[in-house]
């Protein structure tokens, strides 16, 4: 079994290499929601000129999507390090099918009762990862990551194995993180309380949705 690999420490490196250049490069930020960005932002907005992508079919229902929208779209306006580097949030379309035709799970009954980090939830990475991918390409951004493995509910080993396998012809680069290490999850509750933010209860999918209600 090969060595687990420190993404916290891979960051690092890549941010002390970025200190040491004049050029303070574009990241395409995929986020799913305002709790998860806050620390991602606080921690990236000095080394990173961020643009965050919010692309998320797999919430159900539509009212649960357009509510941690709009929760993203008014901390980005308040929270000071988004504001004073000037941080964006791009939306992409919402279909829902985008999400059981990625993941095959109407067909694969098996994945609809698995529980969080297993094969249902790596296809969910994969698809909107990939997406965030395609749109930072065709933007011409540095780097891409996304705030999926701030969660202690998500397999950091996945997402960032998906994210390394994205190789672009324009020198795209994926920046790998496990953005919860150094307290960052913890950082991410903090913030949540101080800024009166919603926080969900569950991922997203109807799925999981059925799992924790």
């Amino acid at each position: 079994m090969p060595a687990k690999q420190n993404y916290q420490q891979q960051l690092e490196t890549i941010i002390k290499e970025i200190s040491l250049s004049e050029k303070k490069p574009t990241l395409l930020l995929h986020a799913c929601c305002g709790p998860c960005s806050s620390y991602v932002m606080e921690y990236l907005a000095g080394i990173f000129n961020i643009t965050i992508y919010y692309y998320n079919p797999n919430i159900h229902p539509k009212e649960e999507y357009d509510r941690r929208l709009a929760e993203l779209k008014k901390f980005v306006t308040s929270f000071p390090p988004a504001v004073q580097t000037g941080i964006s949030v791009i939306e992409d379309s919402y279909n829902p099918e985008d999400f059981f035709e990625a993941t095959n799970v109407r067909q694969e009954i098996d994945l609809q009762t698995e529980s969080e980090k297993g094969e249902r939830c790596r296809r969910c990475y994969l698809f909107r990862m990939q997406r965030a991918w395609n749109y930072a390409t065709q933007h011409n951004f540095d780097f891409f990551t996304t705030t999926l493995s701030i969660s202690p509910h998500k397999d950091e080993e996945k997402i960032n194995t998906i994210g390394l396998s994205l190789v672009s012809e324009n020198n795209l680069k994926y920046l790998p993180a496990d953005f919860k290490k150094k307290n960052g999850y913890l950082r991410s509750l903090q913030l949540s309380k101080e800024y009166g933010l919603y926080r969900q209860d569950y991922c997203g999918c109807i799925y999981s949705r059925q799992q924790t209600h």
